[in-house]
């Protein structure tokens, strides 16, 4: 499809549009999704395929653009490649699961799509993420053409009770948070954000509240409609409470005790005080600010900020509007350290020294400041604007708006930057990122028509709006 805007005539603009034409994947004839990077100056590995994470911000681009044949494309055919069955007890997807990326496959004169779900992936990672993404395309896709009769049919039904059930099936765990292995989203490599990461969380909330709008009422879904609305109230308190970090929270946990026993336990999780970096954290927290941790479990209190997963607690509502505003004035504050020369940070600060050596396994992509362990990634600046738009912060968004558009053109692209300030082009990313592209496209979308925020806005559900099983 050939946009005529003049507005994207001009660069960097019309650059960014022909690039993420250039990566658009065709299956029988019809556009399907895109290339994860168009970069011929390397071996492609598995970028060569699209990947539903990536897809995203792409979607959404073509949404807003009126293009929404390669989105419902995009839908059905991932929805052919979600797990239905299970023949094994093992060594197989469970129910449900949705592949990480697929490829377009040619055997003589028949073409197909072939799946990967993570076996072939570097480290064989759980592609956790794609299915919760998934419903995220899906909720967009009805907001942007209103086609409610792809989500209401049978297949399309059928396929978001299979993820619900794969989500909400009971297991080892005694909290309403999803407990995943390491690198099972966007952080797809070792980086210790095995059990409950905040990313995951704010996903799960969303698909929660998606799954909860496109279920039709009936006697079929009864059982998993009301599952999901015994575990929304749970899920939402457990994050706004206990994951949130302020001032005011980590006076608190300062003040901790341990091996309390009980259910009238103040330290639930039996946080040892001296495993948080109050000296950093106490100096690094503006007045005012706060955001949600990484992570929580048992004596584990992640205190690292992660963006993503603050991000999409915003959209998703999973924070209050009073946390999202802090979140948003920390980001705000801290500048330097979030946003840097290119928004925005993955996650800071980065594992360094021997923490980095035990918790990433010594991997050398992922050392100090470089690609998931605290580098930037332009990827992010469409959350970043979206959030921003949410809680009124629409000049910060702007700004970080200008930054990408001043380096992405005249760096070709790149997935991610390297170094503390984001400064360096990351050492082994690709050039012609296709969701650096989509972000920054999708990010000008927002900030020129702050009413497209409707396409991934949740609004946040009062507790007492949720019902609860009798």
């Amino acid at each position: 499809m050939t946009y005529e805007n003049s507005e994207y005539e001009t660069m960097p603009y019309a650059q960014a549009w022909q690039a993420l034409q250039n990566s658009t994947i065709h299956y029988k004839g019809r556009p399907v999704g895109n290339l994860a990077a168009c970069d011929p100056s390397v071996e492609s590995l598995n970028y060569d395929q699209c990947f539903i994470r990536d897809f995203v911000s792409s979607a959404l681009v073509f949404l807003i653009k009126g293009d929404a044949e390669i989105v419902r494309n995009f839908l059905v055919h991932t929805l052919e490649l979600q797990i239905k069955q299970r023949q094994l007890d093992f060594l197989e997807p469970g129910r449900g699961l949705m592949p990480a990326s697929f490829k377009v496959m040619h055997d003589g004169g028949e073409e197909y799509l072939k799946a990967d779900f993570g076996e072939r992936a570097i480290g064989r990672v759980t592609p956790v993420d794609s299915c919760l993404w998934w419903l995220f395309v899906l909720r967009a896709y009805i907001r942007a053409t209103g086609d409610l009769s792809l989500a209401h049919s049978a297949d399309f039904q059928k396929g978001i009770k299979l993820i619900m059930s794969l989500c909400l099936v009971a297991r080892f765990d005694m909290y309403p948070t999803l407990l995943v292995p390491d690198a099972a989203c966007m952080i797809d490599r070792r980086l210790d954000i095995d059990g409950r990461p905040l990313e995951i969380q704010a996903l799960f909330y969303a698909a929660l509240l998606t799954a909860s709008e496109l279920l039709l009422d009936s006697q079929e879904n009864a059982d998993i409609k009301q599952a999901i609305a015994n575990r929304l109230h749970p899920l939402a308190d457990h994050i706004r409470h206990h994951y949130w970090l302020d001032l005011k929270s980590l006076n608190a946990i300062y003040q901790y005790k341990g091996e309390e026993y009980g259910e009238l336990a103040t330290n639930e999780f039996n946080i040892y005080p001296d495993s948080i970096p109050y000296d950093e954290l106490s100096r690094w927290l503006p007045e005012g600010g706060g955001y949600l941790a990484g992570n929580i479990g048992p004596s584990r209190l992640d205190c690292r900020f992660f963006s993503l997963g603050n991000l999409m607690a915003i959209l998703s509502g999973l924070t209050t509007a009073s946390q999202s505003q802090a979140i948003m004035h920390t980001i705000e504050q801290r500048w330097d350290d979030l946003i840097g020369k290119m928004p925005m940070k993955i996650c800071f600060p980065a594992l360094k020294d021997r923490d980095w050596k035990l918790l990433t396994g010594s991997d050398p992509k992922n050392r100090p400041w470089s690609y998931h362990n605290g580098g930037n990634w332009p990827v992010l600046i469409w959350l970043l604007a979206a959030a921003a738009i949410k809680t009124g912060k629409e000049e910060m968004a702007r700004e970080a708006l200008k930054l990408a558009a001043s380096r992405l053109p005249n760096d070709d692209w790149p997935e991610y930057y390297d170094g503390k300030n984001g400064r360096l082009i990351g050492k082994e990313a690709r050039k012609y990122q296709t969701w650096s592209i989509a972000g920054f496209l999708l990010a000008k979308e927002l900030l020129s028509n702050p009413e497209h925020l409707n396409l991934v806005n949740f609004e946040e559900v009062p507790m007492y709006a949720i019902p609860l099983a009798s």
